[in-house]
């Protein structure tokens, strides 16, 4: 949980005008996320100004985070104030690693973001495959799209 940066004008355009209210704003996003193919019943969506709120809860943390992202690459949204809870499973594992998130620079691509985060630039899939389905080829990126950031298995 916490506030999550963005690039204020990167992203997508949903937003026809500056002039829309809060609530507006407020069902654009929600209606951006389940165009995405996300569960929003449990999500609240609130917006001031360039920040989204978004509380409620989530069935994996996997998307809870791709949640967050779609929220914040949205082109008018500066942050992204988490206060999802993932939905603890009925049997108990172990805790997955929390997730990274990464600002794509000018000039970067899924490889060369793959080699700086985990030493191997042949790991570009994971980035892509864990950005589904925001990102639909692995060579479409932008400078200032926040990706997520999944742990690898050693």
């Amino acid at each position: 949980m916490g506030l999550i940066s963005f690039i204020k004008n990167a992203g997508e355009k949903i937003f026809k005008s500056e002039e829309r209210r809060e609530q507006e704003k407020a069902d654009l996003i929600t209606s951006h996320i389940k165009k995405f193919g996300f569960d929003t019943t449990d999500i609240q969506v609130k917006v001031d100004d360039d920040k989204v709120t978004l509380m409620g809860s989530v069935d994996t943390l996997e998307n809870k985070n791709k949640i967050i992202v779609t929220a914040g690459n949205i082109n008018g949204i500066a942050t992204v104030d988490d206060w999802i809870v993932v939905k603890q499973p009925p049997v108990t594992a172990p805790p997955k690693p929390e997730k990274q998130f990464y600002t794509v620079k000018k000039g970067d691509y899924l490889s060369k973001i793959a080699k700086e985060v985990y030493g191997n630039a042949n790991k570009y899939n994971i980035i892509f495959e864990a950005n589904k389905p925001m990102l639909k080829d692995p060579n479409l990126i932008y400078p200032g799209q926040v990706l997520v950031i999944p742990p690898t298995e050693k």
